[in-house]
Parts: C-alpha cells; structure tokens; sequence
C-alpha cells in the first residue's frame, strides 16, 4: 500500500463489518478507496461504500472489528486497496490484502503493487478463444469442450462433486500447461485449502501458482473482494508479462453470498430470493475483467454452488449468463454412481461448433445426447414394465445409451487415494472414437460394468476378452 496517506478522520460508528468515518474537511475519500486504522495488533483496512454526507463515509471492514472504538484515528489511503503482483507473488499463499498466510515471511517489499479495482479490457483489445483446453476427462471433452481463454463453469449443489472435478482440471491441467495457476478460493474451508496446498506442492507446481484466499470465517468484505485480488494477479501476468493465466474459482456462489451479506449490512433493501439489488452488476464486475488479450489468455474454470438444486436460482442465472462452457452436475446421476457425475442433457458449450471441433466431433456428441435422452424418456415406462415391452429398436437404443453413460465415466486421479482406481486421462479422438464405436452397435455383446470406470474402449474390450477367458477356462 502506499505509504503517503492523503487526510485522516475519526471512527463515528461501529456496526459489526460497517464503520462509519468522519472527516474533518469535506475532501473525502472516493467509492471503493481504501482506509486504514492502525491498531495495537496489526493495521485494520477498510473499503468506503458509501458516502453519507459531506463529511460522512461508511466503510466495510476486511478484517474483524473487534475492540474498535469510536474516535479512532482512520488514515485515508488515497486510492482502493492494493495488493502485490509479479513473480514475487508466484508459490505463495495469500489473502485479500496480499499478506502472505504460507509461513515462509511476508512478501517481499519491492514487488509491484496494483490496485484490486480495475476496469475491464476493451473490447477491441481482447482476443476471441479459439484454440481448445484438452483436459482428459471424456464427457467434457466431448459434450463441454473449454477453449484457451474461455469461461468455464461447474454448476452442482452440495456434494455432487464440483471441487473434485475443478481438483482433476488442475490436476489434468498442470502437467501440458506451460503458464501461471492462479487459485481464489472464496468462502472456502481451511481443510480444503490445506488440501490444495499439498495438492500443489507433491505435484511440483506450486513455484507457477498463486493461491488466494478468503476464508469462511473471514468477515464478508474479505469473501467479497478475495475474486479481485486474484483476477489483479492474474491481469499482471497477462498484461505486463504477456503470460498465459489459468484462473480457478471455488467458489463464486460464496462471492455473491457474501455480497448478500455486504448489501445487507449497509441497509438495502434485498431483491428477488433475499439477493442484494446490484446482483447482476456485481457478477457481471467480476466476469468481465476475466479476458484474453493480443498477447495472452486467461482461461477461467469456476465452480458454482447451486442451492437446494434450484437452477432457476438468480444467483445461477447471473453467472450461467457469462460463461461459454456450462458443465452442469447432477444428483441423480451421482446416485447412480456415474463418476463424474455431468449431466450430459443440461450441459453445453459454444465451442461445439463444427468450425471449430470439426463436424465429426459435433455429430458424435448430438448422437450421443440423443441416445441419453431417448433413454430418459423411456426410463418410467422401463421402471413400470421392464425392458419386455420395449420394442426392438427402442431396446437397442435403451442398451447403447447405458454403455455410453458408463464410458463417460472415468476414475480420477486426486480419487485414487479413496477408490484404490488409479486416474486416467484419455485423448478427445479416443473419446470420439469410442463413442462412435459404441453408437455403432460394436459393444452390444458387452457386459456394461466392462464400460464403468474405465479411459479408452481398448481398455474395455481388454476386459471382455479376460472375462471370456475365464469363462473359457473355467
């Protein structure tokens, strides 16, 4: 933060996070500039709100407010609050303010600093994605392709598995990608970053990564702003040092909860479903500045909870309205034990496109969808009369569809630990080409669980031919 500190005031109120500031002279600090009070313990940043009248700002705290009094002495920065960017941030652990939380000191002094409050690249100046993101994982390769420089979201309630699927990315991802991880974990729990963390540092990628954190019991301001500290870092190595950014978000529903909880305090008036008002505005702040310059791409990768599985949700809807790659998780299929648990109807991409994945990859996955689907349309009358009354090109479209639905699985590395499976990671032409293949009738002598859990459809057919084996010599 910069040291000069235009003007001072004194602390009028103290509402838990809300604090409002008086200043002696009417030159009071800007909308989104930050504040600062200096405490026996370590120095209280705040962000003005509001400015309630010629001398009157309320401000909300990043840090707890605990034992502050009125008349305190508030120093005005001068501008919104700034964190460290640059290599100096790179194997670090840091949160909203860009303190480092890792151990290993603070960061250090000399790295740039740049402001949280950025305005979005114009439009003239961004690239548009085209090149594909290979993950390995068969069902978003092929019905949700993610483009280098795009938006990615998993959208799923509470433990269908999205941050296991956003683990298996990085995972997938920090092996072939040759740039900077950038990792905001907003509203997370202190085990899940721990996780992370060793995640990162067994795989030997935590000197190209940053993680920034804002954790659940931060206060809401610090879950609020913890999106922006991460995208100003991601925007430095985009912008400064012309450096590919691979941009994780876990989880942005935590961001519009915590500025729910923001609104709230300040005293307006809540929306459809208890949302702020400024709802779309907000998301729409944090989705824009997520872009791909002439020189390099950040490509974002964001899980979005969906409460109580309700995708008519305001807050799903704002973000869903973002993003180009929507890799939806369902319960059901959870249930049924279908690993991972994407629901190929509702999931979608504007990158299945034949101009860009070629027509044989587009035919393939509207085949493979209309085979899932017809089976769905089917399953109450299978459920009430068995697959008997079915006719014969009904059944074998019913039989095609289980065998793909069990292909799309796939066993996954950060699982390997609680399945004893290790990962696999298939290429996109053996997905395409085992699917083709199953469409094709070429397993419909096959057992299904020859199909569960498994990477390419050699790996299948190796499994039919050791099961006859066994028969043979049985």
């Amino acid at each position: 933060m910069d040291d000069v500190l235009s003007h001072s005031g004194k602390v009028l109120a103290v509402r838990g996070a809300v604090v409002d500031v008086t200043f002696a002279s009417g030159d009071i600090p800007a909308i989104k500039d930050a504040l600062r009070i200096d405490t026996s313990d370590a120095a209280l940043v705040l962000e003005v709100q509001a400015q309630l009248d010629a001398r009157t700002v309320r401000a909300i705290a990043l840090q707890s407010t605990a034992g502050l009094r009125r008349g305190t002495s508030v120093a005005a920065i001068g501008g919104p609050i700034e964190v460290p960017v640059g290599d100096a941030v790179l194997g670090r652990l840091l949160d909203v303010m860009g303190n480092a939380g890792d151990g290993k000191g603070p960061v250090a002094e000399q790295a740039p600093h740049r402001g949280i409050h950025q305005a979005p690249a114009p439009l003239h100046s961004r690239a548009a994605p085209s090149e594909l993101f290979h993950t390995g994982i068969k069902v978003i390769d092929l019905l949700t392709p993610l483009a280098q420089g795009g938006k990615a979201a998993m959208f799923g309630g509470a433990g269908v598995g999205k941050t296991v699927l956003v683990m298996e990315l990085i995972h997938a991802m920090v092996s072939g990608y040759n740039g900077i991880s950038v990792f905001s974990g907003i509203g997370e729990r202190s085990r899940e970053g721990h996780e992370m963390l060793l995640e990162m540092t067994e795989a030997g990628v935590l000197d190209q990564t940053v993680l920034v954190y804002g954790q659940m019991n931060e206060p809401p301001g610090a879950r609020w702003r913890v999106p922006m500290t991460a995208l100003t870092i991601a925007e430095h190595f985009r912008d400064q040092d012309c450096r590919n950014v691979l941009l994780l978000m876990d989880n942005v529903f935590r961001f519009v909860q915590a500025g729910a909880e923001v609104s709230g305090l300040l005293g307006r008036l809540p929306s459809r479903v208890g949302y702020q008002p400024t709802l779309a505005t907000e998301v729409a702040q944090l989705q824009e500045r997520i872009s791909s310059g002439p020189e390099a791409s950040v490509t974002a990768i964001e899980a979005v909870y969906v409460p109580a599985d309700d995708f008519t949700d305001p807050a799903v809807i704002a973000i869903a309205g973002h993003v180009d790659s929507m890799v939806v998780l369902s319960r059901a299929m959870a249930a049924d034990g279908m690993y991972p648990a994407v629901d190929p109807i509702a999931s979608s991409s504007v990158l299945l496109d034949p101009l860009i994945v070629g027509q044989e990859h587009v035919d393939v996955a509207n085949e493979v969808r209309r085979a899932i689907e017809h089976y769905r349309e089917l399953q109450d009358v299978i459920s009430l009369l068995g697959m008997e009354e079915l006719g014969r090109e009904d059944r074998q479209m019913v039989e095609r569809a289980r065998r793909l639905q069990r292909f799309l699985t796939q066993p996954f590395a950060v699982t390997e630990a609680m399945t004893g499976i290790p990962g696999r990671s298939v290429a996109r032409e053996d997905t395409i080409a085992g699917c083709r293949a199953i469409l094709d009738g070429v397993a419909d002598d096959w057992d299904e669980a020859s199909l569960y859990l498994i990477g390419g459809l050699d790996e299948a057919r190796a499994k039919e031919e050791a099961a006859a084996h066994r028969e043979a010599h049985a």
